[in-house]
């Protein structure tokens, strides 16, 4: 798995601690660098090493709004500040989320998550261990993918690759735009399915099960 590379900025020592703490916990993410200082960064950030900065907003040389607005434009950015009144204006850049201090460690990882969705959605496939082996899977040849226990299985057109991972696990991965959970059991790719009979959804010869509590958003979103 590629790392995503983050930087930590913050004048505060201790909030820079719980940050860095985080990136620990969190297996696809590395630690490059943190500075008390926003302008401290910009060589690091221009070595273009870094995708991910996680940037407070209220500081003493030069606010993070500011700062935002004069760094790479292909860097993403987590504003995590203790004044919500900077929301709006966060938005406004275009920055990826907002996080007000004190940052719990589950919304910690929603925000890292939304990046690592748009990172897989850009480079349009995934790769999956099964064995000793290693799959690339473009999402188009993903028709659907199956829990089994502590395993899923990807269904291509063709063949069936097992993995052991969690379907939640995948859920907060692979993009939405093109993949969907329509049971506990089962994750979707929107764009192979053909039917929709009662509860029961087809794609190719295959028939999957939609639960009840999905069953209005498959119609919605399907159809």
């Amino acid at each position: 798995m590629t790392k995503i590379k983050c930087v930590v900025i913050d004048d505060e020592e201790l909030a820079r601690t719980l940050i860095k703490s985080y990136i620990d916990k969190v297996d696809f993410l590395e630690l490059v660098d943190d500075f008390e200082n926003p302008i401290d960064a910009i060589q690091t950030l221009k070595a273009g090493q870094v995708h991910l900065v996680f940037l407070d907003i209220q500081m003493p040389q030069l606010k993070g709004t500011d700062f935002a607005k004069i760094i790479d434009t292909n860097l993403k950015v987590i504003f995590t500040t203790a004044y919500s009144e900077y929301a709006l204006e966060g938005y406004e850049l275009n920055v990826l989320d907002y996080l007000l201090k004190p940052i719990t460690f589950e919304r910690f990882l929603q925000a890292v998550n939304k990046y690592k969705k748009e990172s897989v959605l850009i480079e349009n496939t995934i790769t999956v261990k099964s064995g000793y082996d290693l799959h690339k899977l473009h999402f188009d040849d993903i028709l659907f993918i199956e829990s089994d226990s502590e395993y899923v299985n990807f269904y291509l057109n063709n063949k069936k690759i097992m993995s052991h991972q969690s379907l939640k696990t995948l859920q907060q991965t692979l993009p939405d735009s093109i993949f969907m959970r329509v049971h506990r059991s089962y994750i979707v790719n929107k764009q192979k399915v053909s039917v929709l009979t009662g509860r029961i959804l087809q794609i190719s010869k295959h028939n999957i099960p939609v639960s009840d509590s999905y069953f209005e958003l498959v119609k919605t979103e399907l159809f």
